[in-house]
């Protein structure tokens, strides 16, 4: 089974949205791999920047870039008819195209032909690789380190991505293995997890994270959590097939309900979250531990942040920072999962 990679560096396209959180996507590559990011370029009239040279395909071209990543998003996951023009532009131009939406490219006739005419891509990142094998828990070689959450959208590829760079920047050999849309287009490859038969879930997780040496670290972005009535079983398989060494549990300060369920679910505690992972992982590790807890402090002030982390690492006994704001709180996060001997006792 090969994993997708994808063509790069990237004109990021923003389409006609205006408000940025409906452009998260390409906000997100910006900010972790601005040097594969050429440009952006969104249709006319639309006042939305994100501080990259503006360029039309023709000039992104040019300048090196590869494909055209749609980095807005709509509700539904469906591609807008004011997009396809330029889509076939981009074309046109000598760029493939990428999209992390529901619907697929090639649904489009306009761009499968243009794309059968033209040579091109149509890259679907939510389309998962051909060939995904079943699971077997056998044990590999290298070190695994997966990021687990209370809920979902609260960090987990963020930490992830932080992570990666606190470990390479100590020396340590460490890569980022992504599992959904925005990570596998920031990674340049990866498996979406969210589009697996769910019989192939933990396969496709050995298979993104396979033998490795020694001394090797793959992070691996999490997803969902265990506690989400609608996310679980991504979550579990996830878990078993990346047979993490170390766990890093992600949660939001102040969340109190699961998201995307009419708050009808309260979230767990992180003592229940670290309890419930330990027992699944350990059934393909026993030797898994928790390196600490990465607390998105998005929403508080930096005092309120703070005091925020120094009580949840008072109460639980745990190191815990927010990757986001780094500082000795979170070098200490991170010499605890490098170090077994700097994590406490669990």
């Amino acid at each position: 089974m090969s994993v997708l990679t994808l063509p790069r560096p990237y004109l990021l396209f923003l389409g006609d949205v205006t408000d940025l959180s409906y452009a998260k996507t390409a906000a997100g590559l910006r900010d972790w791999v601005p040097d594969q990011c050429v440009a952006e370029w969104a249709l006319p009239g639309n006042p939305l920047r994100l501080g990259l040279p503006v360029m039309a395909p023709a000039e992104a071209a040019r300048a090196g870039a590869r494909s055209l990543v749609i980095g807005a998003a709509t509700m539904g996951g469906a591609l807008r008819p004011a997009w396809i023009p330029a889509l076939l532009e981009a074309m046109e131009a000598g760029l493939d195209i990428i999209s992390g939406m529901h619907m697929p490219l090639a649904s489009v006739a306009e761009l499968k032909s243009a794309a059968d005419r033209l040579g091109r891509q149509l890259i679907d990142v939510r389309k998962p690789p051909a060939g995904l094998p079943l699971g077997t828990g056998r044990k590999r070689t290298g070190k695994r380190l997966l990021t687990v959450g209370t809920d979902c959208a609260l960090g987990k590829k963020y930490t992830a991505l932080a992570l990666t760079q606190a470990f390479s920047r100590l020396g340590a050999r460490a890569t980022f293995r992504a599992t959904g849309q925005t990570g596998i287009l920031i990674a340049g490859g990866g498996v979406p997890m969210d589009a697996v038969v769910s019989d192939f879930l933990a396969g496709a997780a050995e298979a993104l994270s396979p033998d490795a040496p020694a001394d090797h670290w793959d992070i691996i972005e999490g997803q969902g959590s265990l506690f989400h009535p609608s996310y679980a079983g991504v979550s579990l398989g996830l878990l078993h097939g990346s047979q993490p060494d170390v766990l890093v549990v992600c949660h939001e300060a102040g969340r109190k309900r699961i998201i995307g369920l009419d708050g009808f679910y309260p979230i767990p505690s992180i003592e229940e979250v670290i309890e419930l992972n330990l027992m699944h992982a350990r059934r393909v590790n026993p030797d898994v531990r928790i390196g600490g807890i990465s607390l998105n402090t998005s929403k508080l002030s930096d005092d309120e942040a703070r005091r925020a982390i120094e009580a949840e690492s008072r109460r639980t006994g745990l190191p815990c920072a927010d990757p986001i704001r780094g500082g000795a709180a979170f070098d200490q996060l991170v010499e605890a999962c490098l170090e077994p001997e700097a994590a406490l006792a669990q």
